[in-house]
């Protein structure tokens, strides 16, 4: 990726100790890393998740996995909706399922869409050598080359249902969520939840704002469902650090 005007130095934040998050990651397999970017950078991001970003939707219905891109989202009428979610409903009560808007960023980066977005300029900042080198650190795996993206806006009534991540084919190593809803509550949902099988949950982490969580892959986990009378949307930039 074209690493011309990029600006480390307003991206990470350096006074940031990760040698606890470093060592907890090692031991149990997660950690979540709180104030990982500057701050006004931070901000930034949530503007343009707010504002900018040309949400579709993400979802696993009766007939399988689907995305409704941001213009049939807008148009879409009553009935052809209440339609949709009721196919969303129906496969996961049987099985896997998921429901929440998302933006590829690597998808759109290399097809050139959206020129300007701070999405483009995040997904280079995050493939930098820099930053690989200090997830490298982090992780304790000499092996990333490289980091995957989407931004994930989950509104009320989205969920993601219990599963691993793994697919072989991705050489997925680790999975990160950066957290950029300013002032979620933990009743509101949306909850990332680490699991041993489907009815036992190890740990539990609320997703504050520009905290980083990582976690090996695979890892059984779940994101709750968010709650109707959540004030916001839950924001994320999601993916995986990969071989």
């Amino acid at each position: 990726m074209d690493q011309k005007g990029i600006q480390l130095a307003e991206f990470l934040n350096t006074n940031t100790d990760y040698r606890r998050p470093a060592g907890q990651l090692r031991q149990q397999g997660f950690t979540q890393i709180p104030d990982f970017l500057e701050l006004g950078f931070a901000r930034s991001l949530y503007q343009c998740l707010v504002t900018q970003v040309p949400w579709s939707l993400a979802c696993h219905t009766t007939q399988g996995p689907r995305t409704v891109d941001a213009n049939d989202l807008t148009s879409m009428d009553e009935t052809t909706r209440q339609a949709l979610e009721g196919e969303i409903e129906a496969q996961a009560t049987d099985g896997f399922g998921f429901a929440y808007e998302s933006y590829m960023m690597v998808t759109a980066y290399l097809e050139k869409r959206n020129p300007g977005l701070l999405l483009h300029t995040l997904l280079e900042l995050l493939n930098h050598p820099t930053t690989l080198a200090l997830l490298r650190e982090i992780s304790g795996d000499p092996t990333v080359t490289q980091l995957d993206a989407q931004a994930t806006c989950y509104r009320p009534g989205h969920f993601l249902r219990f599963h691993d991540d793994l697919k072989a084919s991705e050489q997925r190593r680790f999975a990160f969520v950066l957290n950029l809803s300013q002032n979620w509550q933990a009743d509101w949902g949306g909850l990332l939840q680490l699991m041993q099988g489907r009815n036992q949950v190890m740990a539990t982490l609320t997703p504050t704002f520009n905290s980083l969580t990582l976690f090996q892959v695979p890892r059984q986990h779940c994101v709750s469902m968010v709650a109707p009378f959540a004030a916001e949307p839950r924001l994320a930039i999601t993916g995986w650090l990969k071989q």
